[in-house]
């Protein structure tokens, strides 16, 4: 539906509908009232590409998130606007904190920038479709409905191959996956990675994960509930790097040995990963360059089609599953 079509309908002006969505000029309350029930009953939504490019663009690139808190988002932020800002553009950062009205919120966005990066399980498959309507829209880490083009890193594999690593090289049969599968599409591929290593070891898996949120914290509060249950699994299998680090300082500082008591492994290979003792075994992703691809096929939007990419990813060995050497990568 065009602004000339939503104008006859509601039996005013052109200018009058733009005045009353954009909030700008006079508009009398009776006249607003029409506007915005006739919008609401035909679910009007102007094309930000054509205001945009008569607007000679916004010259800005959203970028959606659930939260900032932890390395793994600094650098994802880090990778996508230094990718940005080589192009002279702008970047808008919202975190929805995965509010009752989130998906408004990103509506709201899109109408103040020419293109818009999600993370994957942020925002609803409806309203991506709805905004994939009126501007480009890339879903980072994750995958979106229909045509909707999507960056994302290799998981199932390389989770499977370091459960493997666990299950053959080591021996270790008590494995628990620490981590909430239904929150994010990253996840729900990482713990069937998990289940897949135990049926191809002929071995059965267990049928629920440990759930936790992906921060550090979180990671602390599961080392005190394993601790309470007064026995240990063989092996904690994280979802994430900062879920692994805080389990890690919470059974470290309980005196649990590490590995010699219990194998810690994570997922993501942040900076503190190579750095605390014992060093983390964990999945080596390319944070940086999966916001950088997605802002490129962002801002070349409109003269390339979009491209659903799947980025490699390399299995870290360290010294918390209990290999001597320290930041190798085992044959296949």
């Amino acid at each position: 539906m065009t602004v000339r079509e939503m104008a006859r309908l509601a039996g005013v002006s052109v200018a009058t509908v733009s005045r009353v969505f954009n909030g700008t000029g006079q508009v009398s309350e009776e006249m607003r009232q029409r506007v915005l029930e006739s919008i609401k009953a035909h679910g009007y939504q102007p094309d930000h590409r054509g205001r945009a490019l008569a607007a000679r663009r916004h010259n800005t690139i959203g970028l959606v998130f659930p939260g900032l808190a932890g390395p793994y988002f600094g650098e994802l932020i880090q990778g996508f606007e230094l990718e940005v800002v080589q192009s002279q553009a702008a970047v808008h950062i919202l975190c929805t904190h995965m509010r009752r009205d989130s998906d408004e919120q990103v509506v709201e966005m899109a109408r103040r920038v020419d293109g818009l990066a999600v993370l994957g399980g942020t925002v609803s498959d409806d309203t991506l479709r709805r905004l994939a309507g009126t501007l480009p829209v890339v879903v980072l880490a994750g995958t979106g409905p229909g045509a909707i083009a999507s960056i994302r890193a290799e998981n199932h594999d390389a989770m499977r191959d370091l459960t493997t690593h666990l299950l053959t090289v080591h021996g270790l049969r008590d494995l628990i996956f620490v981590g909430s599968p239904d929150g994010s599409p990253d996840i729900s591929e990482r713990w069937e990675g998990f289940r897949t290593a135990h049926r191809e070891a002929c071995l059965t898996p267990r049928r629920r994960p440990v759930r936790a949120a992906l921060r550090q914290e979180d990671g602390v509060q599961v080392a005190s509930q394993l601790l309470k249950r007064g026995t240990l699994p063989q092996a904690i299998v994280c979802a994430n790097d900062e879920t692994a680090l805080g389990v890690l300082v919470g059974l470290l500082g309980a005196g649990v040995r590490v590995p010699e008591d219990v194998v810690i492994t994570g997922f993501d290979d942040v900076q503190m990963a190579g750095l605390v003792a014992p060093a983390l075994t964990t999945v080596r992703q390319p944070i940086r360059e999966l916001a950088a691809e997605t802002a490129r096929q962002l801002l070349r939007a409109g003269s390339t089609p979009p491209e659903n990419r799947l980025l490699p990813t390399e299995l870290v060995i360290r010294r918390s599953c209990g290999c001597a050497s320290a930041g190798s990568t085992p044959d296949p």
